[in-house]
């Protein structure tokens, strides 16, 4: 098997010792800076220099020669930097340095270098460093840019407690008790407390879980109540992401795409709990009883809910029994299924000429009955969106019509929205029915009724199966 890496990813202390960097232009700019950061004692060798360097050599932070390289200047500094325009001069740097034992980085060529500068990710103490060997440096700017954007800022303060509590810790447990106390404090509520902002209180809770700590005190369970989204991966918040990512046990309901399922710790126990369209593998009192039995075990309890939480997904019930119970529990919203399949439609749900209004609406039966405010619903100037509707989707459509709205009032099914398989079945209040029909319809379905489905023509983006789509 052939070696896929050539470098050890490492981080050196560079604090007052002597580096070299030769040349002054854009890019070594770039590097000196960085060294300055870390408070490098730095060199610079180069005939002409950017105002930055000039700034910085006047105000003492740094040493500026303006000359040509010369072999002495090697003589001493523990890192190099090549960066000079002259692939020739960068060249004899690096030749020069390997003879003296110095360690030298090639700006021009990675593969030429004795050691690489990787793409960094930095939230005060904590840096993430990428690097791709030298092979496709700009993947690894590119990773760099992503993860900077997702990675939540509050990490810095995360490190900052960590280390301001860090002697205190060393001096008060014994060495076998610090793994475990700092896991608690680091992937726990105290963490949560920093990324919502609550520093202070974050600080009194490390204060006093380090002067409760007792290996025989059980761990407190939490329940997470996620809500996953529509179905895209991509459309789950960060927050959602990161307590997936903690999870002890993972309930999940039968709509949620196992891609979301899988984004959650794969160390985790995974639970199917069903609830689908009259088809539940548990019914909802067990669910509720599941997670408060499950957190009382001391585990993080994560119920993922297709949509938001508190649109039609019983959230509210599920918390409450949580709280009666006295378990703690945080609710992520997610984007519901009205928001993500419409928009991925190219249905706008509001619209200055045609909808000045929108009502969400569960199309669910009750013991076989539609029992709606029809005379509400059966208005202009409006949008409606009916949740679970396959089955009562031809009760729908002929109540509305008798309640006043035309035959030809737009109409349209929005099938697995979000996802590869998403189908759209555009028509009428007195078509669409026939045409549902037609087709075999499994994943979840979202009706949505109003002039702004017409729009759907012009502003549809997201067609991953044009051949089954429909349009008026």
């Amino acid at each position: 098997m052939s070696k896929s890496v050539s470098t050890l990813p490492i981080f050196v202390r560079l604090a007052s010792r002597p580096v070299l960097v030769v040349g002054a232009g854009d890019v070594a700019t770039r590097r000196i800076a960085s060294l300055l950061d870390v408070d490098a004692d730095v060199s610079v060798v180069a005939p002409d220099a950017t105002d930055s360097v000039h700034e910085w050599a006047e105000a003492g932070r740094l040493r500026l020669s303006q000359r040509a390289f010369e072999d002495t200047d090697l003589n001493g500094p523990v890192l190099a930097f090549a960066c000079t325009g002259d692939a020739q001069v960068n060249a004899m740097v690096a030749e020069l340095g390997r003879s003296k034992g110095v360690l030298v980085q090639r700006a021009d060529d990675a593969g030429a270098s004795d050691f690489l500068v990787p793409a960094v990710v930095r939230r005060d103490a904590l840096q993430i460093a990428i690097s791709s060997d030298g092979q496709a440096p700009t993947l690894a700017r590119i990773l760099r840019s992503r993860l900077d954007a997702w990675l939540p800022r509050a990490y810095g303060d995360l490190a900052r407690l960590a280390g301001d509590f860090r002697d205190q810790v060393k001096e008060t447990l014994p060495r076998q008790h610090r793994a475990r106390f700092w896991l608690r404090v680091l992937d726990g509520p105290i963490a949560e407390k920093v990324f919502t902002g609550r520093l202070a209180e974050a600080r009194r809770d490390m204060k006093r879980a380090l002067a409760d700590d007792r290996p025989d005190v059980p761990v407190r369970g939490e329940v997470y109540l996620v809500g996953a989204g529509p179905g895209d991966p991509d459309l789950l918040t960060s927050r959602a992401l990161r307590l997936m990512q903690r999870a002890d046990v993972v309930l999940y309901d039968s709509l949620i795409p196992r891609a979301i399922v899988d984004l959650s710790n794969p160390q985790a126990e995974r639970i199917h709990v069903g609830k689908r369209a009259s088809r539940h593998t548990l019914p909802q009192d067990d669910i509720n009883a599941l997670m408060v039995r499950l957190a009382g075990e001391g585990k993080r309890v994560l119920r993922l809910k297709g949509g938001d939480p508190f649109v039609f997904g019983r959230g509210g019930e599920e918390i409450a029994q949580l709280a009666e119970a006295g378990v703690a529990f945080q609710v992520v919203p997610g984007i519901t299924a009205a928001s993500g399949c419409a928009a991925y439609a190219g249905i706008p749900l509001t619209h200055r000429d045609y909808a000045q209004s929108v009502t969400f609406v569960t199309g669910h039966l009750k013991q076989g009955e539609l029992e709606l405010p029809w005379p509400q619903l059966a208005r202009t100037g409006q949008t409606v969106v009916f949740f679970m509707a396959v089955k009562s989707l031809s009760g729908i459509c002929e109540a509305l019509r008798e309640h006043g709205l035309a035959e030809n009032w737009p109409a349209a099914l929005v099938i697995e929205g979000t996802t590869i398989r998403q189908q759209l079945l555009v028509g009428t209040l007195a078509d669409l029915p026939a045409r549902v029909a037609r087709e075999t319809i499994e994943g979840p379905a979202l009706l949505i009724v109003g002039e702004v489905v017409r729009l759907n023509e012009t502003l549809g983006w997201f067609r991953p199966n044009p051949d089954t789509s429909d349009s008026v």
